[in-house]
Formats: C-alpha cells, sequence, structure tokens
C-alpha cells in the first residue's frame, strides 16, 4: 500500500520552500517523515520592502520555482498540496496579480495568509516536539519580513501577533526605507514581550527560521540542545563586525545568510532581554512548511480521511 504523500509550499521574504512528506497513520496518530525538501533563495522582500510591489525579474523567478515544484509534486504523486506566501506578498500591491499568474502557469493555487494564521501553523508544528515542557513557552518565527510570536500555556494559546519586524525589511531599514514603521512595530514588540514577561514569566523560546537553524549549528549543538541567549549574544558578537564576504570565509556561510543572519540574531536577543524570564532557546527546526502538512494531516484525521482498515487514505 503506497503511503500518503503531503506537500507543502512556503513564499517567504527571503526565500520560496517545497517540503513533501510522508505520512503514516495509526489510528488517531500520524507520523511525518521528510521526503523532499527544495529551499530557492528568492528574495522577494527586496523589491517590496523598498519598492511596495515584486519587480518584473524575482517575478518571472517565482513563477519558474513554482512550475519547479509542480513538477515535483506530480513525480511525487502528491495526495494534497498547500501552497501560502507571507510578509512581502502581503505587502506588495501586485501580490495578488502575481498569484493569479502562478495559478495560470503551473496550476498551483496560492493563499496570502495573515501574520495571525502564520503564527498560529507555526506554533502547531513546533507544540508537536518534546521542546515545550510545562508552563509557558513564546514561540517564535523570524522571517525575512515579519516576525510571529505566540505565546502557549497549559495546552492553550494565550496570545498570537506578527510583527513587521523582520531580516529584509531590517536590510532594507539601513537602507533608509520605512524607518517610521520601524520604530512603531519595534515599540511594539517590545511592549507586548514586556506583557508576556509580566504576565507569564517564560522560561524558554521555541524558535523557528533559517537563521536560528544556523546559529544551532554554528554553536555546535546537539539537535535537542537549547541554545543560551548568551550564547547567541557571544555568536552575534563575532559575527556583527565582519563584512558579508567575511562572513562567508570565516563561517563558511552562504550569500543568502551571510546579511540576514545578523538582524535575525539581534531580534532573538531583543526578545530575549525583553523577557528576562528566558533561560533558554530551542532550535526544533520547523517552519511554515511543516506546519501546513501537520495541519493538512489534522484535517484529514478529522474528516475520517485515515482509518484503522485504511491507515494511508488510498
Amino acid at each position: 500500500m503506497k503511503p500518503d504523500i503531503l506537500a507543502a509550499i512556503d513564499v517567504g521574504s527571503n526565500a520560496v520552500r517545497l517540503l513533501i512528506d510522508y505520512v503514516e497513520v495509526e489510528g488517531v496518530a500520524y507520523e511525518l517523515k521528510k521526503a523532499a525538501y527544495l529551499r530557492v533563495p528568492i528574495r522577494l522582500g527586496e523589491d517590496v520592502f523598498a519598492h511596495n510591489h515584486v519587480g518584473h525579474a524575482k517575478a518571472q523567478r517565482l513563477i519558474e520555482a513554482m512550475l519547479g515544484f509542480s513538477h515535483l509534486v506530480r513525480a511525487y504523486d502528491v495526495s494534497e498540496l498547500r501552497a501560502c506566501a507571507t510578509s512581502a506578498m502581503r505587502d506588495a500591491v501586485n501580490g495578488h496579480q502575481l498569484v493569479a499568474a502562478i495559478r495560470e502557469k503551473t496550476g498551483i493555487g496560492m493563499d496570502i495568509i495573515s501574520g495571525q494564521e502564520e503564527a498560529d501553523l507555526i506554533c502547531a508544528a513546533a507544540s508537536q516536539g518534546e521542546a515545550t515542557g510545562a508552563g509557558a513557552a513564546v514561540y517564535v518565527d523570524v522571517g525575512g519580513g515579519s516576525t510571529e510570536l505566540v505565546v502557549y500555556k497549559d495546552n492553550r494559546i494565550y496570545l498570537h501577533d506578527s510583527f513587521q519586524v523582520g531580516t529584509v525589511r531590517m536590510l532594507s531599514i539601513a537602507a533608509g526605507k520605512n524607518e517610521a514603521v520601524w520604530e512603531m512595530e519595534k515599540e511594539r514588540l517590545a511592549l507586548s514581550l514586556r506583557d508576556i514577561h509580566r504576565r507569564d514569566a517564560p522560561a524558554r523560546v521555541v524558535a523557528s527560521g533559517g537563521n536560528i537553524n544556523k546559529a544551532h549549528k554554528l554553536l555546535g549543538k546537539k539537535n535537542d540542545e537549547p541554545l543560551p541567549p548568551e550564547e547567541i549574544k557571544e555568536l552575534l558578537g563575532r559575527l556583527k563586525p565582519l563584512s558579508i564576504a567575511a562572513r562567508m570565509r570565516e563561517f563558511g556561510l552562504n550569500g543568502y545568510r551571510a546579511d540576514v543572519i545578523v538582524p535575525a540574531l539581534e531580534i532573538f536577543l531583543c526578545i530575549c532581554r525583553e523577557c528576562p524570564s528566558i533561560r533558554n532557546v530551542y532550535v526544533p527546526k520547523i517552519g511554515l512548511a511543516d506546519g501546513l502538512i501537520h495541519d493538512m494531516c489534522k484535517k484529514r484525521l478529522a474528516a475520517g480521511t485515515y482509518n484503522q482498515e485504511d491507515p494511508h487514505g488510498r
């Protein structure tokens, strides 16, 4: 019997990602095994946060990437696919026009989701792991255009919000774009974090995003080993004074990572500073695509797509 296969596409501000997972179901439980993962470094936010729209060159690259993804999805005989776009496409004046062009040229329908839905999906993926423990946890996803933040306690979501504070957006601000928006969002994030600290005193952050994953690796951590904020601060202190070329040379970073990793670590340290009760940052290496597949699995289980006689829905 063929396993069920689900796929998710995350069209972010810094990259476009395709995740394909095998689904193994037993009763009301399921397990995911990665079949394929592909990341294409198309930085849509570079256009949008400076000029409010996705330019022709990046739009064409995105369509080509989505066309390639559509071939892979068919080759893997995927049962269900969901594609979502986040901060850059939310802000782009031509976002919906580009979604229509992608559907026409590739057959892939795409949703431009809100920051709140993005936060909830990422939190759903993170809460499947062992890093949550007892008490309050702050789930944080730092992307290219926004930071999604969820407070999860006693199996309940207490707060979820999205802030226009992201790595590519910060690089755009450094170039003199949208400084007023940045200052407002930075203060709103700080106030929200202070309130979280007063109310819940969370002891840990569950973090996602390519930059914190890379920091976890650079610091030589094992898969389930947390990062103390002091070590993130020490790594930032080593990276920040270096040029992009020096970061690539001395830390083995790719060009698409060497610039954005510094603002990402600054955001994570801001969170730890405003919530001084935080002692550890857990890095389960999940993202929006994982959340989309978990969401599809849960909905398929609820709908009876999977059952004990035919656990793979085939």
